[in-house]
């Protein structure tokens, strides 16, 4: 099997789930098949935090030592060859401990930017699998003899980034006059050739656990954007938004987009194409960028969604969303809710921690995309396919096989 993917944020690194084992003060053996690991707080959700594709147990030498370079673990493949940025070869795993998975003798990965690049080496049978297909063109790639396209509902944001440590974006009726200004379906319908849905202005998918149903849907109001505006005292500014394809290939599109609906509100954008390389280490959440285009691989709870893009405790606050009353209350309610195991006292948690982001935190959330695959016929799946990541969360190699 070899597929194609996009090159994403540093997402694939364990310190997407360092800030959730921060909390584990203790691991250890308890018999030859039990692991106890102790916690200093309350976690209903830790299981599925241990179910993460970026957790790895790996052997360890006679000393202790453990090669994390090795890339050899427990799972169904070892890693043959790797070329940072360019390519990723593995052989099936002998020993793997379930009989009923990794199906295929080798793996191989290509990364590739370019969206026609990763679908022209899919139409010729370079490779079997890509994903990340461009929706404007995904009509088009199903009526390809021999190719189909795999479309599953996903957890996936699509992001206007406003960091609050960086002025003018500090200022609440900015980022409402902002908010307004957005033509969401618009965004989805052009952008994401409709394969995808709207957002609210927080991080929790529709298809989500204790999504907020009852969280009245921001739309575009120019009446209550100018109102915000004017109050905000920045009538006539001009702001840059920085769009990269690193974000979303259609990036510069929506941001363009943008820059029209909120001209007619009486503010200037001014949008700055980034390219792919760089835009995660220098652009993306750095203090100074105060508005750039983003997205989010969704999580499958709403704390650790959370805890990852919108805590004070992570490394990846790319909206700096500090200093406020609401800022303070959601992060309150997110260590209340991560030991909360009555059910609806949780969901009461998880829907005032929307509302707030949504009424006051620096994200203009537009839309939620669904993940495209593109696959040759000799692929095949079981049916149910991961939503939480792209290629079915990830464990594709694990769970596909070939007809």
């Amino acid at each position: 099997m070899i597929h194609s993917v996009n090159r994403h944020r540093g997402e694939n690194s364990t310190s997407a789930v360092r800030s959730l084992f921060d909390a584990v003060t203790d691991i250890r053996k308890d018999g030859d098949d039990t692991v106890v690991m102790e916690l200093e707080g309350g976690n209903a959700d830790f299981p599925f935090v241990l179910s993460d594709y970026r957790l790895v147990i790996m052997a360890s030498d006679s000393s202790g030592a453990v090669d994390t370079e090795s890339g050899n673990g427990t799972g169904p493949y070892s890693l043959d060859k790797f070329e940072p940025g360019v390519r990723a070869k593995f052989t099936r795993n002998p020993n793997y401990f379930k009989s009923d998975r990794a199906h295929f003798d080798e793996v191989e990965s290509l990364y590739l930017i370019d969206p026609a690049a990763r679908q022209a080496t899919l139409t010729t049978g370079e490779v079997d699998v890509v994903d990340n297909v461009d929706p404007k063109t995904a009509n088009l790639l199903n009526n390809v003899p021999g190719v189909s396209v795999l479309e599953i509902t996903g957890l996936q944001s699509r992001n206007m980034v406003m960091r609050l440590d960086t002025p003018p974006f500090e200022n609440l009726d900015l980022r409402l006059a902002l908010k307004y200004a957005v033509k969401r379906q618009e965004l989805v319908d052009k952008v994401e050739g409709g394969h995808g849905v709207v957002g609210n202005d927080h991080q929790i998918s529709p298809a989500q656990q204790y999504y907020n149903s009852e969280l009245p849907q921001r739309e575009y109001d120019a009446d209550k954007a100018k109102y915000h505006l004017k109050k905000s005292g920045m009538e006539g500014a001009t702001l840059e938004l920085i769009a990269s394809p690193a974000a979303l290939d259609g990036a510069v599109d929506a941001a363009v987009l943008l820059q029209e609906s909120a001209r007619h509100i009486g503010l200037n954008i001014e949008v700055k194409r980034t390219p792919s390389d760089g835009f995660w280490s220098d652009v993306w959440n750095q203090t100074g960028v105060g508005f750039a285009t983003s997205y989010w691989g969704g999580r499958p709870t709403n704390d650790w969604m959370f805890t990852t893009c919108c805590a004070a405790t992570s490394n990846w606050y790319d909206t700096a969303w500090q200093g406020t009353p609401a800022a303070d209350r959601f992060n309150e309610l997110l260590i209340a809710a991560r030991s909360e195991v009555d059910d609806a006292k949780r969901k009461d948690m998880y829907w005032e921690c929307q509302r707030l982001l949504h009424e006051d935190g620096g994200s203009i959330v537009w839309g939620f995309t669904n993940y495209l695959h593109g696959l040759r016929d000799n692929v095949r799946h079981p049916g149910k396919v991961g939503g939480n990541w792209t290629l079915d969360g990830a464990k594709s190699a694990e769970r596909w096989w070939f007809a």
